[in-house]
């Protein structure tokens, strides 16, 4: 699969495609293949967050997994930037419970684009499955001006 990587204040970010959606983001990924329309808009979109001047992601993506998955991947999207949900609001949105949420929330596979760490626990920061963990879901959070709600 062609994979484009955008070197970030978050890390080298590598984005992949699969037939002209993103499917993968990952820390310290490696370009491979073609650089695509899709995956130049998305390095494009990508230091354009990074510097600030990108407040949603445009990109056709596609989530492999479970309806279920893909629910929740399409609720955590549509999450603004500088604000949060917790996983109890989203369970509730969807009629599920909290911990099947936060297992959705751990495999995403697009963070970044499908912002995942703007999803908290209940009574604190829940986790971060992308390199750095935490520590790089509190520097997003910060980047995105809702460190505030750290406090």
């Amino acid at each position: 699969m062609p994979m484009i990587t955008v070197e970030t204040q978050f890390g080298c970010l590598g984005v992949e495609e699969t037939d002209g959606a993103i499917t993968r983001l990952v820390w310290n990924g490696r370009s491979a293949g073609e650089a695509t329309p899709v995956l130049k808009e998305a390095a494009a979109q990508l230091k354009a967050y990074d510097q600030g001047r990108l407040e949603r992601f445009d990109l056709p993506y596609c989530v492999a997994g479970s309806e279920f998955q893909r629910q929740v991947c399409d609720l955590m999207f549509a999450i603004p930037l500088g604000e949060t949900r917790t996983y109890g609001e989203i369970a509730k949105e969807l009629g599920q419970p909290p911990q099947p949420v936060g297992q959705a929330c751990g495999a995403n596979p697009i963070p970044v684009i499908i912002p995942c760490h703007r999803v908290l626990a209940a009574n604190g920061l829940g986790g971060f499955s992308g390199e750095g963990g935490v520590e790089t879901k509190v520097a997003l959070l910060r980047h995105e001006r809702a460190a505030g709600l750290l406090i």
